[in-house]
């Protein structure tokens, strides 16, 4: 079962890089915008068959692009804690208590940030 999964989450992290690359691309952007000009030019506006056939795979793109955004925005962000992670781990003077907060919970961030608020308050005043 975790085999499958893992071969579903690497396929998954392939399709979601492709279709980044293509949606992130400027020659999508502007197929995108030819066709909203067309829509709106198009003399049958009054039909609501090509707006409403439109308006179904503009619904249905939006929605499968929110997960790719969301792959995307998660496998940045793990790279992102990854580096902060091993400059905190590097750096003999930080607080390694800081190391993998995002798998803290909301109480303990919150008094991490109060304790940090407070020494940024005690630096403030040495000035």
């Amino acid at each position: 079962m975790i085999k499958h999964y893992q071969k579903l989450d690497q396929s998954f992290e392939k399709t979601t890089s492709v279709f980044t690359k293509i949606l992130g691309n400027p020659i999508t952007f502007l197929l995108a915008t030819l066709l909203i000009v067309f829509w709106l030019g198009n003399i049958d506006y009054q039909t609501q068959t090509i707006n409403d056939i439109i308006r179904d795979y503009v619904y249905g793109v939006s929605f499968l692009t929110l997960f790719i955004i969301q792959k995307s925005f998660n496998h940045f962000s793990a790279s992102l804690h990854l580096k902060i992670n091993e400059l905190i781990a590097t750096n003999g003077a930080a607080n390694n208590e800081i190391l993998n907060i995002e798998s803290k919970t909301e109480h303990e961030i919150s008094e991490l940030q109060k304790e940090y608020t407070d020494l940024a308050n005690q630096y403030k005043e040495q000035i």
